[in-house]
């Protein structure tokens, strides 16, 4: 049986605010070295929901629209507010995206330090309440602190996401305990976002709990990124499954496989 089909056999879809989605996965459309490469890695991994960069949707007409290489009837779109360094930028954004008609999500994100590009928490559960406040569904990235995720859930937001490691770096999950501590207390979807570096991150995050992972630059700025959006697919199928037959438990000493009585 093909691992989607045993996943889904035990699994559910995965809940964001008022869509299910059966992938788990979800990818960015940047970074690649072209539009038609984009289109074919975004199938190959099998992803709904893509996030997109309202900086990225050029509608003036002089280069080629981000949004024109996108099926929209058959993804979600997530647009995201990247470049963004205070709470009014990224309302603005988010408010742009809806006027576009594809601000049904937000990916809220606000940027604290060109060096790190880590969140400046501040600015971003600010602009949290005030989005989710206007009907928003808003999915935050975050640093990978309990308490701050838990503010970010009590400001309405249909999911938290914690960094697994600073944005591009493909450090993977870096502490898997906080991610752990996160997922104790969740009453909402927690999704890694930034820091995947390959295949085994996806599946480490999805063997922890996690109710997706979302990435891009893993895909992109992989030396066949085909192959790799293939990878990531059957990473996020398997880990989640194998969170869900649940793992045997860790020892200190050996234990036989082979049991000398009861065969």
């Amino acid at each position: 049986m093909p691992v989607d089909a045993a996943t889904a056999a035990v699994d559910k879809p995965l809940r964001l605010g008022s869509r299910e989605l059966h992938s788990r996965l979800i990818v960015g459309t940047g970074k690649y070295a072209s539009l038609d490469l984009m289109k074919e890695c975004l199938e190959a991994s099998g992803a709904e929901m893509i996030t997109v960069a309202l900086r990225r949707v050029d509608l003036s007409g002089k280069t080629p629209n981000l949004l024109d290489h996108i099926d929209l009837s058959r993804y979600v779109l997530l647009p995201n507010t990247a470049g963004c360094y205070t709470r009014e930028d990224a309302v603005r954004t988010a408010h742009l995206a809806r006027e576009l008609g594809i601000g049904e999500f937000i990916k809220l994100e606000v940027i604290g330090d060109d060096t790190t590009l880590l969140p400046d928490m501040v600015q971003t559960l600010a602009a949290a309440e005030q989005l989710a406040g206007e009907g928003f569904q808003v999915l935050a990235y975050c640093t990978d602190d309990p308490v701050l995720c838990k503010r970010l859930e009590q400001t309405g937001c249909a999911a938290v996401m914690p960094l697994g490691a600073p944005i591009g770096s493909g450090l993977g999950i870096l502490n898997r305990n906080s991610i752990r501590l996160i997922l104790e207390q969740a009453q909402v979807p927690i999704l890694v976002d930034a820091g995947v570096g390959t295949a085994s991150d996806v599946a480490v995050a999805m063997e922890l709990g996690c109710d997706g992972v979302l990435l891009n630059t893993a895909i992109a700025g992989a030396e066949n990124p085909l192959a790799m959006a293939h990878a990531m697919r059957m990473a996020c199928e398997a880990g989640r499954l194998a969170h869900l037959a649940g793992r045997i438990p860790k020892r200190r000493h050996a234990r036989a496989s082979s049991p000398i009585l009861d065969f």
